[in-house]
């Protein structure tokens, strides 16, 4: 049994997604797992994970105008703004989608679906720095 461990730096532009599955593809690939499990893991608590459809630019659009109206900013429900509107709003687009993805290898690489990225979702309103930590076990 093998284990590998790496943590991906991204810098994000405000909200919104961006693509890491290159990253955590060399990671599995430097990790020498032919078939195992790689988990990938965001260390904050106002951004996410998503695996979505890396083809069509609109899934993304849509995505963000969704969780907009979902969780508003400035919604007087919030009491938490010491860091801002969109702080206590990014928490619960946090809360709503995932920090941790499990993802299964073969033949040393990923099993997504053909249209299938893994993202990392920002929800703050300004730049950010974030830390995604992949861990990869197998054979």
């Amino acid at each position: 049994m093998h284990q590998a461990e790496d943590t991906i730096t991204v810098k994000t532009r405000g909200p919104g997604l961006t693509d890491i599955s290159g990253e955590i593809a060399e990671i599995i690939r430097a990790s020498r797992v032919s078939m195992g499990l790689a988990t990938v893991f965001c260390t904050h608590t106002s951004a996410s994970l998503l695996i979505q459809e890396n083809a069509d630019p609109a899934v993304q659009r849509d995505l963000m105008a969704f969780f907009r109206r979902i969780v508003p900013e400035g919604d007087p429900l919030f009491s938490h703004t010491t860091e801002g509107p969109d702080d206590m709003p990014a928490h619960v687009k946090s809360a709503l989608t995932q920090t941790s993805l499990s993802i299964p290898i073969k033949s040393g690489r990923m099993v997504l679906g053909i249209w299938q990225g893994i993202y990392l979702f920002e929800h703050r309103a300004d730049p950010h720095t974030r830390q995604v930590v992949v861990h990869v076990i197998g054979v």
